[in-house]
């Protein structure tokens, strides 16, 4: 018999054609209630709440009454983190690209993976950050820098409080459609809560897809072009696409100016 857990239940979990698609929904880090799962998995209401039944038994997902609804989230960052992997070891074992969709290119631009920024612009943002010396990545890991901190700071990030979540504060995450990583942890989550306070970008809603204003992406990119380069004021920050009709309440924190940079 094999030492230590035995991983064939979990795993039995999420190979399920539907478990996995509910799974899958709720990397975008939003609360979704049962009909919503149902109609995202393209089941009945009675199936969607035997396969959420499951999960929530075996601490996969978490469940939150609202009033008369009920919202279902993933149970934490170990689910996202292990669900991330998977999808990255899904997308090497791809024996040849897949052909995508009318929404695809915005989820392969730029998307929500659980909490941080992924897709072509979340490579970039961590592509710059390595090659600016704002992170650094080792034999024990990838590391915030001393010249990091003051650069997060320039941006309004406060890498403190970000290292003070009970969760792990920096840490590569493979994207499934770069093939190249991005940045994840605690630090990656409070970038991105940063590029939309700031107006750069707005969750679409109903997808993980993060859509930058021109001004935003001008603004993204320029923070990684090299000493000297100021980034474009922030615009406003603007409520996601829909947001008005979600069941559950949001709120958006204020935008606020970019400070002066030269990162």
């Amino acid at each position: 018999m094999a030492e230590g857990p035995n991983i064939a239940r979990i795993a039995a979990l999420i190979g399920d054609n539907t478990r996995a698609e509910v799974l899958s929904a709720l990397m975008s880090g939003c609360a979704l209630t049962a009909t919503e799962l149902a109609d995202m998995a393209g089941v009945t209401r009675q199936t969607i709440s035997s396969h959420l039944g499951k999960l929530l038994e075996a601490g996969l997902i978490g469940v939150e009454q609202q009033g008369r609804h009920r919202y279902f989230r993933l149970a934490g960052h170990d689910v996202a983190h292990l669900l991330e992997s998977m999808m990255g070891l899904v997308a090497k074992a791809a024996p040849a690209p897949p052909l995508f969709g009318p929404r695809d290119p915005a989820l392969r631009k730029a998307r929500v993976c659980y909490d941080h920024l992924a897709g072509e612009l979340g490579v970039l943002a961590y592509d710059g950050m390595l090659r600016l010396g704002v992170l650094h990545r080792g034999d024990g890991g990838l590391r915030l820098t001393e010249q990091g901190r003051a650069w997060f700071a320039r941006i309004g990030v406060d890498t403190r409080q970000a290292a003070a979540r009970a969760r792990s504060f920096c840490r590569e995450c493979l994207d499934w459609s770069e093939r190249r990583h991005h940045l994840a942890g605690s630090l990656g989550a409070a970038l991105l809560e940063r590029i939309l306070e700031m107006g750069w970008a707005r969750r679409e809603r109903g997808s993980r897809a993060v859509v930058f204003t021109a001004e935003g992406e001008a603004s993204l990119r320029a923070l990684f072009q090299g000493p000297g380069v100021q980034a474009p004021k922030a615009k406003a920050a603007q409520p996601a696409v829909g947001e008005e009709k979600a069941e559950a309440p949001q709120t958006t924190p204020a935008a606020t100016p970019l400070p002066s940079s030269s990162a």
